[in-house]
């Protein structure tokens, strides 16, 4: 599948009498490829976390187009775009959300089960899938575990394991390795560079230098507008690396 944006843009209204537009994405083409990871870096408040949600069919561009193999994510109904997200994308959301009075399996499969038509398997299967991840994720003895008693870096790995759960085309990562020491930092990248083994497309936003280690193509964003890494400046770690 082929996730393309083309020409968007994100504007808001300010100053007084709101006469002024913003520009928090300036005019912007992206194309995500599968079987590789994207990492999208520059500093706060540069635009990167709304483009990502933009290309995500999260937050409706004010001019340009999100294609998914040609078709326009944002001129989809509220019920299409829904259904579509939950077959296609994974989110791992910046703020490691997950509902705390659910266990860890729980919350894995709960994403899965909201349209049970989803994955023509039976939830013993996803189950499966679920515990797999859980075990790469060097958690799988927490699958029982209420998810309010996890620490931080357990709660973050939960929210990979759910965003990998359902084999998605595209996963979007909002700063997955903030406040993480190496150990966890590791654990996710290694295991979202995995993911593209199989055709996954995986982009990462983030401030982390570490993720540039496990990457395919970097983009910079500055001031709203996005520009690639030229390939000499390009980190020279190995890109593969063992979980």
């Amino acid at each position: 599948m082929l996730l393309e944006a083309s020409s968007v843009e994100k504007w808001y209204l300010r100053g007084k009498g709101f006469s002024n537009r913003f520009f928090a994405v300036n005019s912007t083409d992206l194309i995500l490829e599968s079987g590789k990871v994207t990492v999208l870096t520059g500093r706060s408040g540069s635009g990167k976390t709304t483009l990502m949600n933009m290309m995500a069919g999260l937050l409706t561009p004010d001019g340009g187009k999100v294609l998914l193999d040609g078709k326009d994510l944002y001129a989809m109904d509220d019920n299409t775009l829904s259904r579509l997200r939950n077959r296609h994308f994974g989110m791992i959301p910046q703020g490691a959300e997950i509902l705390p009075d659910l266990t860890v399996m729980e919350n894995i499969l709960l994403p899965i089960g909201i349209y049970r038509d989803r994955y023509g398997r039976s939830a013993s299967e996803a189950e499966e899938c679920a515990r797999e991840l859980l075990e790469q994720m060097e958690i799988g003895d927490l699958s029982d575990v209420p998810a309010k008693e996890l620490s931080g870096g357990e709660r973050r790995r939960v929210c990979a394991a759910r965003a990998l759960a359902g084999a998605p085309e595209f996963v979007f990562a909002d700063e997955p390795t903030s406040d993480l020491d190496d150990d966890n930092t590791k654990i996710i990248l290694s295991v979202l560079r995995q993911a593209t083994a199989s055709g996954c497309a995986v982009m990462i936003v983030t401030h982390d230098p570490e993720a540039l280690g496990y990457a395919d193509i970097h983009y910079r964003m500055d001031g709203g507008s996005l520009s690639v890494l030229p390939e000499d400046n390009k980190p020279k770690e190995e890109k593969i690396h063992a979980i």
